[in-house]
């Protein structure tokens, strides 16, 4: 599977940005779906996951209550609203995808999307 993700942007802390990342091929509703995000300098960190199914979500602390994760499985995109940003949150952000895999195993990534950036000002 392919992913392209997109809609990193500039933005003021405190403000909000949506993230896309949409999937190719026929089986996106079987794949659990990440995001990951690396700041410059620093180490690639998992951000949050969806299950295939949709039902089951999970957050980084250092999002939750602010990021929001969800799917749409007839248009192959997944989706990851970040609001009250903060300037800690600028990163590169990665969609990544396992086939069936635990929300929990994002330790075991199978494909990989490229970047987009996005920065938070202060």
């Amino acid at each position: 599977v392919q992913l392209q993700a997109s809609g990193g942007g500039l933005v003021q802390a405190g403000g909000f940005l949506r993230l896309s990342c949409v999937a190719s091929g026929r089986t996106f509703n079987s794949y659990t779906m990440y995001w990951f995000r690396q700041a410059p300098g620093k180490e690639r960190e998992f951000v949050a996951a969806i299950r295939w199914t949709g039902e089951v979500t999970i957050y980084a602390d250092s999002v939750k209550g602010r990021f929001t994760i969800s799917r749409d499985n007839a248009k192959n995109t997944v989706t990851l609203q970040m609001s009250s940003l903060k300037p800690e949150d600028t990163a590169n952000y990665y969609c990544a995808a396992r086939l069936e895999g635990s929300v929990y195993s994002y330790n075991s990534i199978q494909y990989w999307g490229q970047g987009t950036l996005v920065t938070v000002s202060s």
